[in-house]
């Protein structure tokens, strides 16, 4: 008689991923410096790019590119595998907000949310994600909604006038004619994920 002495080991059981904690303008036509904020759990981009353009595809379409600033990235890989395809990973020094992901989607477009650092408190990500989902903009960069929020301030579109080349991006290289806005009642003009 023979025995067996080997353990049968579980087997393994895939843990969900949290969704992302995510808000997007969704008022057509961005205004503004930024399509949205994006609040990631961790400073890991393989761990959360995943979660973020899962979230994103259905929405813009698949995003295959990812562009970011290494000042809050420890580590950058090329690619992150995400369900069923590949995205690929750059990064900029110069050319990104440190606070700032750039997106961007096969014949659909590109996108650049603001990036809450994960240390954040809820209020203050809460705050941050409002105003970087405002239809109307606000004309402020990444980092200087992250540093107005820091100093303790109100951040809206009125925090300051604008020279002409910030008005110029901000109207997206249009005329300085606005648009017709379209009404809005509290979040009817954000998409909202994963609070």
């Amino acid at each position: 008689m023979t025995a067996t002495f080997e353990a049968t080991l579980p087997r393994p059981v895939p843990v969900a991923v949290p969704p992302a904690r995510l808000v997007l303008k969704t008022d057509g036509p961005s205004r503004g410096l930024l399509d949205g904020a994006w609040w990631p759990r961790s400073r890991d981009l393989l761990r959360e790019l995943p979660a973020l353009t899962d979230a994103l595809d259905p929405v813009w379409g698949r995003i295959t590119r990812v562009a970011v600033n290494p000042e809050h990235w420890p580590v950058i890989p090329r690619k992150v595998p995400v369900n069923g395809h590949v995205v690929k990973v750059g990064w900029f020094t110069r050319e990104i907000d440190p606070h700032k992901l750039l997106l961007l989607s096969y014949g659909t477009g590109r996108w650049d949310l603001l990036v809450i650092p994960p240390e954040t408190g809820a209020r203050s990500a809460a705050r941050l994600m409002a105003a970087a989902s405002d239809y109307d903009g606000p004309p402020l960069t990444a980092s200087a909604l992250i540093a107005a929020e820091r100093a303790g301030r109100a951040v809206s579109a009125a925090d300051r006038s604008l020279d002409p080349d910030e008005a110029w991006e901000y109207e997206g290289g249009s005329c300085l004619t606005p648009a017709a806005v379209p009404a809005k009642a509290g979040d009817a003009g954000r998409l909202v994920i994963g609070r």
